[in-house]
């Protein structure tokens, strides 16, 4: 598994975990947090491989919803970034970026 694929999705269930049904949350907890297998899982809960899989992709399509939605994590990303800044003008720019997350998206995208 790409390793940008697994932090990120580590980071966005950190921020979503509680908004997730429990039993989806401990497969894909499981997966991505234990690094089982799929049929170690399936094996686990008892359930086909198949149906963990499906479970996985909905976890990851839910949390990728609420990200797209609520920007948690993106938030917190530049509020992280604007702590290792010196410069009050840029860490001004920063806190604005996350005020006006919108207009940042938008700016970046053009």
């Amino acid at each position: 598994m790409d390793i940008d694929k697994f932090a990120y999705y580590n980071e966005l269930f950190l921020a979503y975990k509680d908004l997730i049904k429990e039993n989806n949350r401990d497969i894909f907890d499981l997966y991505y947090g234990e690094n089982l297998t799929m049929q170690e899982i399936a094996d686990i809960k008892n359930i086909s491989k198949a149906r963990v899989g499906i479970i996985i992709k909905n976890v990851e399509k839910e949390l990728c919803t609420y990200e797209d939605k609520l920007r948690i994590v993106l938030k917190n990303n530049i509020l992280e970034d604007a702590l290792n800044l010196e410069d009050i003008k840029e860490i001004k720019k920063d806190i604005n970026k996350v005020i006006n997350i919108e207009d940042y998206l938008k700016n970046m995208n053009n």
